[in-house]
Parts: C-alpha cells; structure tokens; sequence
C-alpha cells in the first residue's frame, strides 16, 4: 500500500518533529479511545486473550461512563434491558430489568475498578487526530489534555467513542427561538441543578429520550406538555420482571446472568423480526395496549399512532405504562403539530393554537458522528469514513490495526459491542501468534453493491447517514443487524479471504 511522501525543504523538518513527538509520545500496545461500555468492554476482553498486552484508554470526559456520565436529565434510564446492555462477564446484581442512568454509571464505575481497568484511564484527554505511519506499523495519537499538548504511539487503536457528538446535539432551527423569555434546554446538556417546581414544561420530540423524562417531570412540573411532530411507538415493559430474577436466583451468578441475557436478547430479536414481517399485525397489537390504558374516547389514532410501520423507527420503551399513566391522570398534555414560531411566553403552533411554557426542552435528537471525531489518516492521506466500506461491523476497508465499536439500532447496545471487544482480542492473539506486525480488510476490485447502513428511518439516522461508513449488501462487508446471526457467525467462523496480514519488514501479503 503507497503512503504518501514528503517533499521539498519543508519535508525533512515535519519528519524530524513528527520522530521527536513520537520519542517523547506515552505508547502503549492498544490505544481505546472513550471509557464507556464499549472502551470498558473492550479493555476486558483485549486483557483477557492477551494479558501480557499493554493498553491505555484515552477519556475525554472527567469521568467514565460515556452516555451514562454525560447525560443528566430526569428520568433517564436504559432503553433497553439491562441484561443485555451490562457486560456479559460481569453480571448485573439489581433486580430491575429497566434500570435507572446512576445505576447504570456506578455499575460501570465499580466494574471498571473491580477489574483494574479504571488504572489504565487517562481523563480530560481529547484526541483530536490519528496517524498511521507505514514504516513502523504504528499509530500516533495526538491530543489535548487540559490544555496542554499530548502525543501517543500505538500498534491498535480502538475507537469505542460512540457513534454521536457529545458536543452538538440536533436541534432545528425554530422562528423566533430568540424571543422566548424562558429556559431553552437540550436533554443532551441538562443544567445541574436546574428548578421546574412548578413550572409549565414544553418537551419537544417523542423520541426515548422524551418518553423517559416526561414522567419524570410531572413529579415537580405545575405541568407537562408532550409537542411531537410525528407519534411513536410505545411498548410498555415492566422495571422488574419476576421469572427472570426467579432464574437469575437458581443459577450461580455468570450462569444466571447468561439465561437471562440469552432469554431477552432472543425477547428483542423476536419482537423485531415480528415488526418488520408482520407489520400490520404489530400496530394492531401497539394500538389496542395504548387504547385500553387511556380513557375512553381518547384520541390513540392522533397521538399513539404512527404513520409509519413499528421498527421503520426505533420502539420506544416506557416503563411500566407510566407515559400512559400520567396522560389519564392528566399530568401530560399530549399535542401532536407542528410549531410556526416562538414567542415571549411560550410556541405558536402551526395549527394557530398557543402553547404556554417556562421551560422549553427540545428532545429533538443526537448528531451522527463517525469515530469520535478523530481526524484519521494513514500516511498522511485523510480516512473520509463515509467512504470506506466496513468489514464485519467493526473495521474499515483499506484501514490497518484499527476497529470502531458499533453497537446495534435494534437491541442493546452492549451486544454489539462486545462482539467488536471479542472480534479485536482474536484478531490480535491471532497477529501475535503469527507474527504479523499489521491487518486490514481490503475489497479489492470486487463491485460492492450499498445498502444504508443503519435500517431506520429515524431523523437523526436520516440527516446523519453522510457520517456512517459505507454498507455493502453481502458480509462480511454488511452493517448487519441481526445479533443472533451475528454471534452463530463468530463462532462457526468465517472462510472469507478479506483480510490482508504483513510482517515487519517484508512486503504486505494476503493470508486466510
């Protein structure tokens, strides 16, 4: 594979800087970008196939956590079950299936402390860049810690950074937004210590994120108002599940938490596979639970009914019917319109009614972001993700010794996730076991034809797939989406010859 060269005067003194970076640079044998689930995970299971590899993880946050730290807003919680989205080698030990954000944030915190991995964490340190150098088969990170300068060497790079920016939420641009007297707050961004006692509260979207909080918010709010522009599908699960916790009890504590990990993995795979085969079926079923836990005569077909079929966007979770709950009780006003403009004291809507607040919330979704933000170059050349083909959900076409932690759009998040963590600690035992000094997935002249890469028609999908890498419609060059499928293929194994292997030294060559 050609790098590019440098030329003229000038050539020789960016050599002599980036050698001097890279001489006083911290290296490690792994580099993982980002301390959530996905860095927490892939640390673990690196450390386990290959214990006597180093690794660092590099946190731009003061904490660890990702989503778990950064949002703060009432209400949050998971959005799927939290056996599925807790690490598979250390089980959860509450008895909730849906669980609460501090839960969740102190459970990584004592997972990652428990197991060494938190030692391994520089915080405050943002990379901002990414460079392999053909030469040396190696990586050189380049960051800013607190301010200052910092500079890292390595032979892997993980980026488990999410697939959002945690700094520029999706809000749209709303007439006259300037004119409101009030609080204007993104969930993205909650206040610390932000008063809505009593309060009229506007939250603008139905996604999970406003069906999580809304409920939340009634507790102190005079009162709620849900403006979406298009419904969502609601399906109501139970915090605590009796059967599950019952065979949690009979099992040792891995084997428990495997069951029910393998039980509600198949649960979401089934309800899934059920949307999207029998649609009809679906809204009928969605319809008559909204329909049965509102009062009578109320308008389910305006407010609870999509236009679209279930799964075309993301199935919304709420906890034990509570959104449905507080509508009959009429602590939540349900509007669904579009907004024309803002005012003094609250929104106009399109239809010409006024909506009054005090505290507008706009839920109004995330930015895609490709790996982090990290600007990503090999010799120099710039990596455009979104036009690279990705191999086996976690690595890019033409892109050597790096991976990007993709969880799934239809089930947890941690399932996917850890099968990059498992993938990458194979790869890596197999590169040392053979001598390898590098590997990339290359597709060569093959025609590949694309399909989008994440199945949703969900706004935040739409206006970001610019940012996603590029899916074929055959594997191992396919986003999937089936985690079911995705695990019998890890563990039968994989006769492709996709990827490409070299030693130090010597000429790249293509091995099984």
């Amino acid at each position: 594979m050609a790098g590019s060269d440098a030329t003229g005067s000038d050539g020789g003194l960016d050599t002599d800087r980036h050698d001097a970076d890279r001489r006083h640079a911290e290296h490690a044998d792994v580099i993982i970008i980002g301390a959530g689930i996905s860095g927490i995970d892939a640390a673990y299971r690196i450390r386990e196939k290959n214990p006597d590899l180093t690794y660092l993880i590099l946190e731009r946050r003061e904490r660890l956590g990702g989503t778990w730290d950064l949002f703060q807003y009432p209400g949050i919680r998971s959005d799927s079950d939290i056996f599925t989205l807790s690490f598979p080698w250390e089980p959860w030990k509450r008895e909730e299936m849906i669980a609460d954000g501090g839960h969740i944030w102190q459970y990584l915190a004592d997972t990652a402390h428990k197991h060494g991995i938190d030692d391994h964490i520089r915080f405050n340190t943002l990379v901002q860049s990414a460079d392999w150098d053909w030469t040396t088969h190696t990586w050189t990170l380049r960051a800013d810690r607190v301010g200052t300068a910092a500079v890292y060497t390595t032979g892997f790079v993980v980026f488990a950074s999410g697939y959002y920016d945690y700094d520029e939420p999706y809000v749209p641009s709303f007439t006259g937004i300037e004119d409101f007297a009030g609080e204007v707050i993104h969930p993205q961004h909650w206040p610390r210590g932000l008063d809505y006692t009593g309060k009229r509260v506007v939250v603008i979207g139905s996604g999970a994120t406003a069906v999580s909080m809304i409920p939340a918010l009634t507790e102190r709010a005079a009162h709620v108002t849900m403006l979406q522009r298009t419904p969502s599908y609601m399906f109501s699960v139970s915090r605590v599940v009796p059967p599950i916790n019952a065979i949690r009890r009979m099992l040792p504590a891995r084997a428990g938490a495997w069951v029910a990990r393998w039980i509600l993995a198949l649960f979401g795979s089934l309800i899934w596979l059920v949307s999207r085969t029998a649609p009809g079926l679906s809204k009928r079923l969605l319809r008559r639970t909204a329909s049965r836990s509102l009062p009578p005569g109320y308008a389910v077909d305006t407010h609870f009914n999509p236009p679209y079929n279930p799964w075309d966007q993301r199935l919304c979770f709420i906890l034990d019917s509570d959104l449905y709950k507080a509508v009959a009780a009429g602590d939540v006003e349900m509007i669904t319109d579009h907004i024309d403009h803002f005012r003094r004291d609250g929104i106009v809507l399109a239809s010409g009614r006024r909506v009054d607040a005090d505290v507008v919330v706009t839920a109004t979704g995330l930015q895609l972001q490709a790996l982090g933000g990290v600007a990503v170059s090999v010799d120099g050349e710039k990596v455009a993700p979104n036009e690279r083909f990705i191999y086996r959900r976690h690595m890019l076409e033409d892109v050597p010794n790096a991976a990007w932690s993709l969880g799934y759009t239809n089930a947890s998040w941690t399932l996917g996730a850890d099968l990059t963590a498992r993938s990458v600690a194979n790869l890596l035992a197999y590169m040392r076991s053979r001598g390898y000094a590098y590997a990339y997935p290359h597709l060569g002249d093959a025609h590949m034809p694309e399909q989008p890469a994440f199945n949703l028609q969900a706004g935040y999908v739409l206006r970001g797939a610019d940012a996603l890498p590029r899916s074929g419609t055959r594997r191992p060059w396919m986003l999937t989406h089936s985690y079911v499928r995705d695990v019998l293929s890890h563990r039968l194994g994989d006769s492709d010859r996709s990827l490409v292997f070299g030693r130090a030294g010597t000429s790249q060559s293509r091995s099984a």
